[in-house]
């Protein structure tokens, strides 16, 4: 997962997908362990394994927290996979839906702003310093890290006024950090509260 867009929010969390037969998204599994106010639930691929009453999985897909659904399917062959044994224990390959999960951000990527190549390069062999420092001399690290706060704080409410300046759309200012416009809302209201 990239760093940066879990930082917004998780607004692209990814997940193996699973579609039923019938070709329907099956709603979370829950799980009953007793009397108790509440129910554990999930949405793993593997709690889908037909038993106990379960719905079992037809098809597997990369999924989104966007809302993105892989196009390409990948079928369980149930004639080989285990009926009486949990999903999870089974040799099932989920290169597949995790690749599409990836070509996914690397779509989103692609739709953020381009950073410049001078800043990115400045911006790695900052991080390169920082992770010396904060073996060789901690002290320092932190302190360099304290006025990078102060520096970053300063910066992003420029930023952020700006862009409320210049009526900038919040969707707009969602893909050129590659994520959803909940996440770029709360990320532009923390700058402004720096």
């Amino acid at each position: 997962m990239d760093s940066v867009l879990k930082a917004l929010g998780a607004a692209h969390e990814g997940s193996v997908g699973v579609l039923l037969a019938d070709g329907s998204e099956p709603s979370p599994v829950y799980f009953d362990v007793g009397s108790g106010p509440t129910m554990p639930s999930s949405t793993e691929w593997h709690a889908y394994d037909g038993r106990h009453g379960r719905p079992r999985a037809a098809l597997l897909r990369g999924s989104c927290s966007c809302g993105w659904r892989g196009v390409a399917e990948y079928p369980l062959d149930w004639a080989t996979l285990p009926k009486d044994a949990p999903l999870y224990e089974a040799d099932v390959d989920l290169s597949g839906p995790v690749a599409d999960f990836g070509a996914h951000l690397s779509v989103i990527r692609d739709g953020t702003v381009q950073v410049p190549v001078q800043l990115t390069d400045l911006l790695a062999e900052l991080v390169r310093q920082l992770n010396e420092l904060a073996t060789d001399e901690p002290l320092v690290a932190l302190k360099a890290l304290a006025d990078l706060r102060y520096v970053i704080a300063e910066i992003g409410q420029e930023a952020a006024f700006e862009l409320a300046a210049d009526d900038v759309p919040i969707k707009r200012v969602a893909t050129a950090l590659g994520t959803n416009e909940a996440a770029a809302r709360n990320y532009l209201r923390s700058c402004l509260q720096s």
